[in-house]
Order: structure tokens, then C-alpha cells, then sequence
């Protein structure tokens, strides 16, 4: 039996998951008092936490735009996160591939005009990591700018899609993503239009694998939004008077 069968039994996962569920997700906010905003995903046995600082300003002062915001990422491992070699403490290649991808995302929902000669900052730390960090950090980053009162066009879910053997499986364990002939497509959505904000494909995919993966994306982005706002609710929502401490625009 080979590597790949085995992560399929029954038509049950490793986790016990069936091909189309997504592990058990929570987000909190408003985790951090030193930040303007903030967030904690705890993704199956991921671990992420999300702070946002700014608007303020931007330094170095040669870097400041007179019309919008800057927008900065800082996505990191902790040591500890993981057994693999990107686990090691510092900056390496992958943590700043997937710092440029985050940036990309928000700098197409983030209304950055509102904040000209400013600068707005997102640091994303991974405690523990189990495959899919890259999109547990977008939909932490995301609750954590609607935490921060920075005004957005529309709340960003992430998800990895992939295929191990014949199967189409949603939201990839580290296990099934690094499976022998496996392929891993993760997707950031914006919740409202469904545009495509950040695709990325490891492996070989047909026409119609990719079709059926962006559906099982977009029914997921549903629910996963649906998590980040009563995360957000939770937080400026449940006072006795029913009043909030401050204006999200999601």
C-alpha cells in the first residue's frame, strides 16, 4: 500500500475528517493590549497570532507615499513551531515569499488612501504549525486589521485546497500536503464578490480538479467568514446596552 492510500480509508482522513470538512477552526480578538488590533487562530493543530500597528508614521521617512499608506508584512516562525527545517528562528526565503503574498492580499482591500504619509504594519507569528499556515495567517491578519478599525472593502478568508491520490481534499494537514504525488492549491478570497485576492498550485491539476477545488474554496470562505465575524462580534458587540466601543467596516 502506498503513502498516498493510507492518508484515505473509508473515505475518512488520517483525522477522521471526511475529504470536503475543514479542521476545527477559533479565532479570538482583541488578544493583544500593545496593538491597535490583533487576533488568535487556532486552525486543527495550527497556532497564529495576528498584530496590526499604525496608522503612524512611516519610517524610513523616504519610503512615505504622499497619497496612500504603506503597507508592511512581517510573517514568521517561532523555533519551536516545527520540526522542519523552516522552523528555524530569523528570516529565510519562504517566510519572505509568504510576506510578500500576504501584502499583495491587503493591499487590494486595505483602503490605504484613507492614511496618505502613513504606514500600516502587520506581523503575523506562528506558534505551532501543521500545514496551511500561510492561509490561517491571511484570516488572522484579516480579523486582526478589522480589530485595528482599519477600513477594508471586505473581510479576506484564505483555504488550501489539494489532491492526494484520486481524492480532492479541503484544508491539508502537513501530513497530507507533503504526500508522494500530492497536490496543494491555496486560495485567498474576499468574502463578499469571491475575487480571487492570492492563488498559488504545487503539483499537477486538470481543468476539472481546479473547478471542483475553487467551489469547495468559495463554500468554505462562507463559513470561515462567518467564524471571523463573531470573533469580531464577540469582542464590540455583547455589551448590556448592545453598543459598540468602535466602528468596524467589514
Amino acid at each position: 500500500m502506498s503513502k498516498n492510500e493510507k492518508l484515505i480509508v473509508n473515505g475518512k482522513r488520517t483525522d477522521g475528517r471526511k475529504p470536503n470538512e475543514f479542521r476545527p477552526l477559533s479565532i479570538k480578538a482583541h488578544v493583544l493590549s500593545n496593538t491597535e488590533g490583533s487576533a488568535l487562530v487556532k486552525w486543527g493543530n495550527n497556532v497564529i497570532l495576528a498584530g496590526v500597528r499604525g496608522p503612524r508614521e512611516c519610517i524610513p521617512k523616504h519610503m512615505t507615499d504622499p497619497f496612500k499608506a504603506v503597507l508592511k508584512v512581517r510573517y514568521s516562525m517561532a523555533p519551536f513551531s516545527s520540526k522542519e527545517e523552516h522552523g528555524r528562528s530569523g528570516p529565510n526565503r519562504r517566510s519572505i515569499e509568504i510576506s510578500k503574498i500576504i501584502k499583495h492580499v491587503f493591499e487590494n482591500v486595505v483602503i490605504l488612501e484613507k492614511f496618505p504619509k502613513s504606514q500600516i504594519e502587520i506581523y503575523i507569528e506562528v506558534l505551532q504549525s501543521d500545514g496551511g499556515t500561510r492561509c490561517a495567517a491571511i484570516t488572522a491578519a484579516a480579523v486582526a486589521l478589522a480589530d485595528a478599525g482599519i477600513p477594508m472593502k471586505d473581510l479576506v478568508q484564505a483555504i488550501a485546497v489539494g489532491k492526494v491520490g484520486d481524492t480532492i481534499l479541503l484544508d491539508l494537514n502537513y501530513v497530507e500536503d507533503s504526500a508522494d504525488n500530492g497536490s496543494d492549491m491555496p486560495i485567498a478570497v474576499a468574502g463578499r464578490n469571491k475575487e480571487v485576492l492570492a492563488f498559488q498550485m504545487d503539483g499537477m491539476l486538470t481543468k476539472e480538479d481546479m473547478s471542483i477545488m475553487f467551489d469547495m474554496a468559495f463554500e468554505a470562505s462562507e463559513k470561515i467568514k462567518e467564524i471571523q465575524i463573531k470573533a469580531l462580534e464577540e469582542v464590540y458587540f455583547t455589551d448590556e446596552k448592545g453598543e459598540t466601543e468602535r466602528y468596524i467596516e467589514l
